[in-house]
This record gives structure tokens, C-alpha cells and sequence, in this order.
């Protein structure tokens, strides 16, 4: 009989295999996305303007540096104004050769920044109160995506969130929203098309107010800011917003970082017409001419709160002032 039972076993049938006492192992966690890459990584060609006066070092003449200084400015499109009262300002601060201009301007553009220190997103924690986010700003900045990626980061915080689709003129804008709220796991309000878009908002505010959402992300109408009625309908978009239980707490401005000088302008525009409280400036990793942030902040007194740095998830981050400055003149 002990025979036949080892005769078996040697034909195929695989003996038991000895009992270990642990328990049987759990499935491995989901690995953490990578962080994204260092701002001055994604700055390359915007920091590759400031490298000559990098390269003067030690050597050279102060006065080879405030060409080289300039010249980089002027390129980066931080613009004729800013630029010279930079420069103006470096002068008086006598520097001690090309390293002592560098180390000046890093500190006079950390003054620039210093002037808007709050930004942060702010979402009203009171009881009945609906907190309300309208993004603005003109087609083809990538707001409808900003929206999307803003919506997924405030779910990964803990916050309950809404979007409403209020570019009611473009079916596209609404068939993108509505992707983007299946992919970020949060509601979507949607109008019929060609619908009144305050009335969309005010609706998706009053369902938010129902449903205990702790915030409603508006995406509006990519309308060209130099049309007066279409900025009358933002403004109209704001005051319906404003309503109980709905408070708006941000308008971001969303610019394209790559238009320069064009962004400053709709800025200009778009904070007088709903008071913008912050900016987001796509596409910072793909232009020379990321040194429009600083006459953003600088002229108009608005905080970049947020910056797009490649087209992943994890690439939409919060600005840093002290980053940015290192990615463009730090060595």
C-alpha cells in the first residue's frame, strides 16, 4: 500500500508542498507615479536664452553682462518695459563682474515674485456654500484640458467636485468635458446645446448644492477678448455664479505661455472684465518665451498659481517662484 501511494506521486501527481505558517501574500501595491521633472528640465529653451551670461562666469566685463542680461529678457518676451526697469535696477546695485549681475537679477526677479506671495486655490468651507471656479481665456489656450487635470488633482485631494460645461456654443467643448469627467471620476453638468451658458452654471451650482459637492469647476466659452459682448456674457456668467449657494472663490485666466506678449495683453483684458484672481499658463515646457510670467506678475499684480509643463497628468503644477528663477539664471 505504501508502494502504490509513492507510485503515484512519482507519475505525476506533485506532493503537497510543506506548510509555512504566513499568510498567503497580498497583491503589490500600484507603484507611485513619478514626480515630474524639475522645472529648469522643462524650461530648456527658455534657460538656454540666459546661458551666454552664465558663460561670461567670472570673466568679462559688467558691462558684456548687461548686454547678455537684455538681450536674454527681451527674447524670453518679458517685454521692453519690464525689461529695462530690470535692467536699471541691476545697474544700481552695482554688481562686482558677470557672476554679481547674474546673482542680482536672480534677486530682483525674486523681488518681482515676492509681491504676489499667495497662491493659493481657495475653496470656501462653510456650511450651504458651494465654492465655484470659472476658468477663462480664449480658444486654443487648452483651457477645457486645465479643467479636466484640475478636476483630477481636487479628487485626489478630497475634494467633491462638479464640472460645468459652459462653452454651450461648441459641442466638442462639451464631448472633451465629458471625457475628462469619466477619466477624473467626478460629475459632469451639461446644458443643451446652444443654451443660455449662465443658465447651465446656475443650474450645475444648484445640483452641486444638492448633492454636497464641495466645488464646481466652470469651463466657459473660448471667446476672443476684444469682442465686448462676449466678455459682457463672462461678466453675466460671474454675477450668476455668485449666487446662493454658489461662491466663487478663483477665476483663472488661462493663458498660453507660448503666445508672449499676446498673453499679457488678454490678461489685461480678461482682469478687467471678471477680476481674475490667479493665472494658469499652459504650455511653459514648449516656448522660448516663458519670461512672460514675470511681467504678468509684475505689471498686472496677478499670482501664476498654476503652470503646465507637458501634456501628463502629473504636468500641471503649482507655480514656484523660487524654481523658476533657478531654471532661468541659476547655474
Amino acid at each position: 500500500m505504501v508502494l502504490r501511494r509513492r507510485r503515484r506521486t512519482q507519475q505525476g501527481e506533485p506532493a503537497p508542498e510543506p506548510a509555512t505558517g504566513s499568510a498567503p501574500t497580498s497583491t503589490p501595491p500600484e507603484p507611485t507615479p513619478p514626480a515630474p521633472p524639475a522645472l529648469r528640465e522643462r524650461l530648456g529653451r527658455t534657460r538656454g536664452l540666459f546661458a551666454p551670461l552664465r558663460a561670461l562666469g567670472a570673466r568679462g566685463e559688467v558691462a558684456a553682462a548687461y548686454d547678455a542680461a537684455e538681450e536674454a529678457l527681451l527674447r524670453a518676451d518679458v517685454g521692453v518695459e519690464t525689461t529695462q526697469s530690470l535692467i536699471s535696477s541691476l545697474r544700481q546695485s552695482r554688481p562686482v563682474g558677470p557672476g554679481g549681475v547674474l546673482a542680482a537679477l536672480a534677486d530682483r526677479l525674486a523681488e518681482v515674485f515676492a509681491e504676489n506671495p499667495d497662491r493659493s486655490l481657495r475653496v470656501e468651507r462653510a456650511p450651504g456654500v458651494v465654492s465655484v471656479w470659472l476658468f477663462v481665456g480664449v480658444n486654443g489656450v487648452g483651457k477645457t484640458t486645465t479643467v479636466g487635470k484640475v478636476a483630477l488633482a481636487r479628487r485626489e485631494q478630497g475634494d467633491s467636485v462638479l464640472l460645468a460645461a459652459a462653452d454651450t456654443f461648441r459641442a466638442a467643448a462639451g464631448d472633451q468635458l465629458a471625457q475628462w469627467s469619466e477619466r477624473a471620476g467626478v460629475a459632469l453638468h451639461r446644458g443643451a446645446p446652444g443654451s443660455d451658458p449662465s443658465s447651465v452654471v446656475f443650474d450645475a451650482i444648484q445640483r452641486a448644492g444638492a448633492r454636497g459637492n464641495d466645488l464646481v469647476l466652470v469651463d466657459t466659452a473660448g471667446r476672443l477678448h476684444t469682442k465686448v459682448n462676449l466678455i459682457e456674457e463672462l461678466r453675466k456668467i460671474r454675477r450668476v455664479a455668485d449666487r446662493p449657494p454658489g461662491r466663487v472663490t478663483e477665476v483663472l485666466l488661462v493663458l498660453d505661455a507660448t503666445t508672449g506678449q499676446n498673453a499679457l495683453a488678454q490678461a489685461r483684458q480678461f482682469t478687467e472684465a471678471v477680476g481674475v484672481t490667479g493665472v494658469v499658463l499652459a504650455k511653459l515646457d514648449g516656448t522660448a518665451k516663458g519670461g512672460v510670467v514675470i511681467p504678468i506678475e509684475r505689471q498686472l499684480g496677478l499670482p501664476v498659481k498654476l503652470v503646465g509643463v507637458g501634456e501628463g497628468l502629473a504636468d500641471l503644477v503649482p507655480f514656484d517662484p523660487a524654481a523658476f528663477v533657478d531654471a532661468l539664471v541659476g547655474a
